[in-house]
C-alpha cells in the first residue's frame, strides 16, 4: 500500500493474475477473523499489514457469486464490481480485462476543448441503459458535443435513482448494463471522438445497502454532513478508507478508460489532514498517467468559491482540473426572471451576470445576504477552462419541486438567449439532455428504496426542502414509479418541428464557437464586458489574435437601442438568435458601422465580428 505508486490492477477487491488465480484481498482492520464464501465453501483469509485480510484461490471464476464472512456476519465486498441480485444480495466475480477494447488510438481531447452534455442512463433513452445510449451518439456528434458526461453509475437500491445514493462505488448499476454495457459505451463513445466524463460520489455514502461499517471504520463521528456521520478521511484508520477511494478512482481511468471524473460536492468532503484526499488522488492519477501515457482529468463540484480547489499542488492547491460554477447559472436565471428565493435572493440579476462572466465567483469575499456573512474569494489567475458553466443541470432542474425544465418556465426567445449566454463565455458550455430540442418532460427527483422508514423519510425530506422557496402544492413522490417515467426524454418530439429548429438552432450555437477562435478560447484576460441595467442588457467583447467578436444580449422584453464601440469602423453580423430561420421577429443589420445604434429585440442574441470570415 505504498503511497502514490499506481498498480496495474485494484489492490482490493476480487483480481485476477495472468495464470488464471484469483488474488481476493478486504481491508477490514478490527476484525478477529475474515473468511470467504463461495460456491458453499468457506476459505480462512491471511491477515497482512495495515488491516487487509489476503487470499489466492483458483477456485473464483468469472461470474461466481461470493461473500465476506467477517467475525461470522456475511456481507458483500465492499469493492464489489457486480451485485446482480441487488445492493443486499452477495457480490459477483467481474474479470475487467476481459474487455476487448478498441480504442487504442483514441487521446483525450484538451479540456478547453470540452462541450460537455450531461445525460443520465436511465432517463436518456426508454431503455434506461448504455446500449440505449450508444444508439444516440451519432445525435450528439451532429450537435456538436465532444464530451459525454453520465450521472452516477455506481450500484444503488432498485432501478430508480439519480445514482447519488449509491452504496456500491465500483460496482456498475446492473439495470443500466453492469461494468461491461459502461466499457461498451466508453469504446463507442472514443470511436465517435467522444470524450467521457462520469460523476463519483466521495462525500457521502447512500443508507440503503450500505453494509460498509460490518467491514471496518469507514466513517467518523469527528464531522457530520447533510447525509449523517462523515467518510473517515482523516481520523484513526482512515488509510484503508482513502485507498478505498484512491483505488476508485484510478479503476475509472485505467479499466474503463473514462476521461475525466467529476467529484460531487467535494465541499463535503471533511479531511483536515496535512496532505487532503483531492491532492492525494491528484498525485496518483499523475503517476497514471505517466504510467499509460494518457491525459485525464479532475472535475470538482464546489459551492465555496475557494480557488484552492483547482489550483495546482506547486501553490499548495487540490490540483483539480476545472470545476461546476453555479454562480454563473443562478445569476442568468435571475436575469431571465427567476423570482429572488431561497439561493436565488443573493443575486441581482444582470450586474451579478456581468461579474460572473468577468470574475467567475460573484461572491468573491463580499457579504452575501442569503449566508448572513462574507464570502468567497477571489479566482482572477485561473484560466477560462476552469470553469464549467450552464442553463441547466440535473441539480438545477430536478431539485426545483415540479422538476421544471428551461422549456416551461420561459418564452423560446429567453431560452435560446440563455442558451447563448453559455456559450459566448470564456468558459466550458454544458448542456443537460434534452435541452437542444426544448424536451418538455420534467427532471423530478426519483427513487426506488425498499425501506419503508426510508422512504418515508426522503418523502418529508423532499417537503422540507422546498419550504424555503415558499412552493405551493403537492411535492411528487419520489418513490412512484411515475415521478421516473414522466423524467424519460421524448426523442419522438426530434419529429416535430418547432423541437427540430431548436436542435438546429444549438448546432449553429455549437458551430458557432467551434468556428471563431475569439469564442473558443478560454483566456479571461482577452475579454471585456458591460451591462446596463435600466436596459437589462449585456455587450461582450472578446478578441483572438486579429479577430474581434462583440456579443449583444438584451434580456429585457422590450427592443433596445445599443451600440458596437471600439476601434474598428465596420462589423458584420455572423450570428442573431432574432432572426426568422430561428422563428423570431426580425433580424439585425448584416454590417454596421462602430458607435452606430441598432435595435437589439426583446430576448435576443447578436455576434458581430470586425474579421469578415
Amino acid at each position: 500500500m505504498t503511497a502514490y505508486k499506481v498498480a496495474l490492477r485494484r489492490n482490493i477487491g476480487v483480481n485476477f493474475k495472468e495464470d488464471g488465480a484469483a488474488v481476493v484481498t478486504l481491508w477490514a482492520p478490527l476484525a478477529k477473523r475474515v473468511e470467504l464464501y463461495v460456491c458453499a465453501e468457506v476459505f480462512p483469509m491471511t491477515q497482512i499489514d495495515a488491516g487487509y485480510w489476503e487470499l489466492y484461490t483458483d477456485q473464483l471464476q468469472s461470474g461466481a457469486s461470493y461473500q465476506f464472512i467477517v467475525d461470522g456476519k456475511a456481507i458483500p465486498d465492499p469493492a464489489s464490481l457486480e451485485q446482480p441480485e441487488g445492493v443486499h444480495g452477495p457480490s459477483a466475480v467481474v474479470d475487467l480485462h476481459a474487455f476487448e477494447w478498441t480504442d487504442a488510438d483514441w487521446r483525450n481531447i484538451p479540456l478547453g476543448s470540452y462541450i460537455f452534455y450531461e445525460l443520465h442512463a436511465g432517463t436518456f433513452t426508454p431503455e434506461g441503459t448504455f446500449d440505449g445510449i450508444i444508439a444516440k451518439l451519432d445525435h450528439l456528434v451532429e450537435l456538436g458535443i465532444t464530451a459525454v458526461e453520465l450521472m452516477p453509475v455506481a450500484q444503488f437500491p432498485g432501478e430508480r435513482n439519480w445514482g447519488y445514493d449509491g452504496v456500491f462505488p465500483f460496482a456498475v448499476q446492473q439495470s443500466y448494463g453492469g461494468a461491461e454495457g459502461l466499457q461498451r459505451l466508453v469504446n463507442a463513445c472514443h470511436k465517435r471522438g467522444l470524450a467521457v466524463v462520469l460523476d463519483v460520489v466521495y462525500n457521502h455514502l447512500g443508507p440503503e445497502g450500505n453494509y460498509f461499517e460490518s467491514s471496518g471504520p469507514y466513517f467518523t463521528t469527528k464531522y457530520h454532513t447533510p447525509w449523517g456521520s462523515a467518510i473517515n478521511f482523516d481520523d484513526a484508520w482512515s488509510d484503508g478508507v482513502r485507498n478505498f477511494f484512491v483505488e476508485n478512482v484510478l479503476m475509472w481511468f485505467r479499466d474503463f478508460h473514462i476521461d475525466a471524473l467529476r467529484l460531487d460536492a467535494v465541499h463535503a468532503i471533511k479531511d483536515f489532514g496535512a496532505v487532503h484526499l483531492l491532492q492525494q488522488i491528484k498525485k496518483e492519477v499523475e503517476v497514471l498517467m505517466n504510467q499509460c501515457r494518457r491525459k485525464f482529468y479532475l472535475i470538482a463540484e464546489s459551492d465555496l468559491n475557494d480557488p484552492k480547489y483547482i489550483n495546482p499542488l506547486s501553490e499548495n492547491g487540490y490540483g483539480m482540473d476545472a470545476q461546476w460554477i453555479d454562480e454563473f447559472h443562478h445569476a442568468l436565471r435571475v436575469c431571465a426572471g427567476e423570482p429572488p428565493r431561497g439561493y436565488y435572493s443573493d443575486f441581482s440579476g444582470i450586474t451579478h451576470l456581468e461579474k460572473a462572466y468577468r470574475n467567475a465567483y460573484i461572491y468573491d469575499g463580499i457579504y452575501s445576504p442569503h449566508r448572513l456573512k462574507i464570502f468567497g474569494s477571489h479566482a482572477d489567475e485561473n484560466p477560462g477552462q476552469q470553469f464549467i458553466v450552464f442553463s441547466q443541470n440535473h441539480d438545477q432542474v430536478g431539485n426545483r419541486m415540479l422538476g421544471e425544465r428551461g422549456s416551461q418556465l420561459y418564452s423560446n426567445e429567453m431560452q435560446k438567449l440563455m442558451a447563448a449566454a453559455v456559450f459566448c463565455s470564456p468558459f466550458l458550455p454544458m448542456l443537460f439532455m434534452g435541452e437542444e430540442w426544448g424536451e418538455t418532460n420534467p427532471f423530478l427527483f426519483f427513487t426506488s428504496h425498499s425501506d419503508p422508514e426510508l422512504i418515508a423519510n426522503v418523502r418529508e425530506g423532499r417537503k422540507a426542502e422546498f419550504a424555503a422557496f415558499h412552493a405551493k402544492g403537492e411535492v411528487p413522490d419520489p418513490q412512484a414509479d411515475d415521478t421516473f417515467r414522466r423524467a424519460v426524454l421524448q426523442w419522438e418530439l426530434l419529429d416535430k418541428e418547432g423541437h427540430q429548429q431548436r436542435l438546429k438552432y444549438y448546432q449553429a450555437l455549437i458551430s458557432l464557437r467551434k468556428k471563431h477562435t475569439a469564442m473558443n478560447n478560454n483566456d479571461r484576460k482577452q475579454m471585456d464586458v458591460s451591462s446596463d441595467t435600466g436596459k437589462n442588457c449585456l455587450i461582450l467583447h472578446r478578441w483572438d489574435d486579429a479577430e474581434y467578436i462583440v456579443c449583444m444580449l438584451n434580456f429585457s422584453i422590450d427592443p433596445q437601442h445599443l451600440r458596437i464601440s471600439g476601434e474598428r469602423p465596420y462589423w458584420k453580423k455572423i450570428f442573431d438568435s432574432a432572426d426568422p430561420r430561428w422563428n423570431g421577429p426580425v433580424s439585425a443589420p448584416v454590417l454596421v458601422d462602430a458607435l452606430q445604434s441598432l435595435i437589439i429585440q426583446p430576448e435576443s442574441f447578436l455576434v458581430y465580428t470586425s474579421k469578415h470570415v
